[in-house]
């Protein structure tokens, strides 16, 4: 039911709520804020931000040890109060508890207020409890003081009301700090005091909001101009819900992480975080561009909410450069650990040239962030994972995962060379000519490469039912009908996907093998059951249905997937050429090319005439250096006997 309900939506209506989740997360995890006061405050470090200017007047508040310094100061002067309770005060007698209150706060002195308000100063020593006024007087006499704490209260913060909280003020106008000066404990007094003169005059709600909105606002642009950039020259990747699924989560994962590590105050922390994962992942499955493309996305949405956003942008989008060249061809799982390596090192080397450019020293440089550099570059080994988690998730397939299955000594490949030998030699023909096609119009030269070595093992089934494996030219097709020799010949489709599915393989690869043939006929018993009907019974030709003898395709839908349709064509036939010459090999591949064209084969695929007038070209020149004329090697004759 809910797939059902799911396969109703529009693909446009599912991709837009698959990017804008990204703005929703980024607005769940916006990183608290109390108010607009988004600076980090680090005396003795380099101030990095913009200069900063007072925007309005504010008091320079003093530091909480010297106010409380001043306090203890001034509380001297304090005395808890006691009001007459009795008529007789010839002693002035307290309770014990009260008296054990002034001897805790090391009073000299309490005041005494009595019934026509008029407060005297007694000195401490000269106050007894019950049980000392007993011993002096010898008789029971009940207290005739009482601790007033309202009036004790009240004189205690009219005389902390006398400390005054701030000395001097900041003008409005007045330069607070230049880009690069070092933040010393005055100046960071004065920051202080600015954060906290906002916080108290109520601007923050107001503009917290107005701050929020901006960002989301913000966010919702990037993302934006992500989706245009795919619109516009990523057409393929936006017309698949599956990619813009694929770059919403992963985008989503690294943005979330960074504003959830954002809620803790070390501003050094948010470069733990492995930006990178986003260009590795994308370049694995997709292109280099579109990674940058979405790397920049995320870093620059993460900007919003760090503490220097200079300076972050300064380390990230050399490091997203870094990432995208070391990787620019993954065909070994070494290159992640020297991509790794290369991360630290764009990191340290940029922040410590930086530190250098603003300050002339490095004195004030911190161990911190490079531990942080650290631990980002060792994070990137771990994307191994990831890879294999997206790789399921999403039925992609990556350039590593592309090599491990080239392995021809994998155990399928050796099943394929030993059941289906010529057909193995010709499917390693073909990996060679439709790679270097695919180099000829930068199409994905590994992926085709590792379609074309599995594109015809479902003739393992039946190998000798195939010319390329009758070593004695007998050919059992010929003694069945053409259209029971046909659906044998179509049958190796099939039970290619068959065998791909058993053994795992990728969707990717099993597109190979199913469109390799596209929907074209299978020329030779076709053309022969037509022959044999003009000559048998001409009336019967017109029933008959080419479908028997047509592939079930479905056609090619890529580049890569016409790429091999082409190169299997031209190899088989070049293989019952009677003459090897430059142009029957040309005019072949032309032929062969031409005809698939004109059946529409390609009518799915982006490839351009250009495209396709360069892969022609490039077959036939592989083909012409495969078959050239070799020299023949002379044989020693016998030497003449000397007379």
């Amino acid at each position: 039911m809910n797939n059902s309900l799911l396969q109703q939506i529009p693909a446009s209506v599912l991709k837009a709520i698959s990017l804008a989740t990204i703005v929703i997360v980024a607005i769940l995890c916006t990183p608290k804020q109390k108010q607009p006061f988004n600076y980090t405050i680090e005396e003795g470090k380099v101030w990095t931000y913009n200069t900063l200017v007072a925007e309005e007047d504010f008091p320079i508040y003093k530091s909480e040890e010297e106010l409380q310094r001043e306090e203890q100061t001034a509380l001297l002067a304090y005395s808890p109060c006691f009001r007459q309770v009795g008529n007789n005060i010839s002693l002035c007698i307290i309770s014990p508890e009260d008296m054990q209150m002034v001897k805790d706060g090391g009073y000299d002195f309490i005041r005494l207020i009595n019934r026509k308000h008029v407060s005297t100063d007694i000195i401490v020593d000269n106050l007894y409890t019950p049980k000392t006024a007993y011993e002096a007087v010898g008789r029971e006499l009940e207290p005739n003081l009482a601790y007033d704490s309202l009036t004790s209260n009240q004189l205690r913060e009219s005389i902390l009301e006398t400390v005054s909280p701030a000395e001097g003020a900041v003008l409005k106008g007045e330069t607070i700090i230049q880009r690069g000066e070092i933040v010393s404990s005055e100046t960071a007094r004065i920051l202080k005091s600015m954060q906290k003169a906002y916080a108290e005059k109520g601007i923050s709600e107001q503009h917290l909001l107005f701050s929020r909105l901006s960002r989301y606002f913000i966010i919702s642009f990037f993302i934006f101009l992500f989706a245009a950039y795919l619109v516009v020259f990523r057409r393929p990747l936006w017309n698949q819900l599956r990619s813009v699924v694929f770059f919403s989560i992963v985008a989503i994962i690294l943005i979330a992480a960074s504003l959830l590590l954002l809620q803790f105050p070390h501003p050094t922390l948010i470069y733990l975080i492995p930006f990178s994962w986003i260009v590795i992942l994308v370049r694995v499955f997709y292109d280099s561009r579109t990674a940058f493309m979405l790397y920049l996305t995320c870093i620059l949405t993460v900007s919003l909410y760090v503490g220097e956003p200079f300076v972050f942008l300064l380390l990230q989008i050399p490091v997203g450069l870094v990432t995208v060249v070391a990787l620019k061809d993954i065909t070994r799982r070494s290159q992640l650990a020297l991509c790794a390596v290369y991360i630290f090192l764009a990191y340290s080397v940029i922040y410590t040239t930086f530190h250098i450019a603003l300050t002339g020293t490095i004195t004030h440089l911190s161990w911190k962030p490079y531990v942080c550099f650290a631990a980002n570059g060792t994070l990137v080994l771990g994307v191994y994972g990831i890879i294999y988690v997206f790789e399921k998730l999403f039925g992609l397939v990556s350039s590593i995962t592309l090599i491990e299955l080239g392995n021809l000594n994998s155990d399928l490949m050796h099943e394929f060379a030993e059941k289906a030998p010529g057909t193995f030699q010709h499917s390693l023909q073909v990996s060679n000519l439709a790679s270097e096609a695919a180099k000829s119009i930068g199409a994905k030269a590994l992926l085709v490469r590792t379609g074309a070595l599995y594109h015809d093992i479902g003739k393992m089934t039946q190998p000798e039912m195939f010319t390329e494996n009758q070593a004695d030219n007998h050919n059992p097709l010929l003694s069945l009908s053409n259209r029971d020799a046909a659906a044998i010949v179509i049958s190796h489709v099939t039970e290619g996907v068959h065998i791909a599915r058993k053994a795992g393989l990728p969707r990717v690869i099993e597109a190979f093998i199913r469109s390799h043939h596209g929907t074209s006929l299978v020329r030779y018993f076709y053309n022969s059951e037509v022959n044999r009907l003009r000559q048998e019974n001409p009336e019967a030709e017109k029933d008959l249905n080419p479908a028997d003898f047509q592939y079930p395709g479905p056609r090619p839908e890529t580049k890569e997937e016409a790429i091999l349709m082409m190169a299997d064509a031209v190899e088989a036939r070049s293989r019952s050429l009677t003459t090897y010459t430059e142009d029957s090999i040309r005019n072949m591949v032309e032929q062969m090319v031409g005809q698939q064209i004109s059946d529409g084969q390609f009518a799915l695929t982006p490839l351009s005439f250009r495209d396709l007038e360069d892969i022609k070209r490039t077959l036939a020149d592989k083909l012409i250096s495969i078959h050239h004329h070799r020299i023949q090697y002379p044989d020693i004759k016998p030497a003449h006997n000397a007379k």
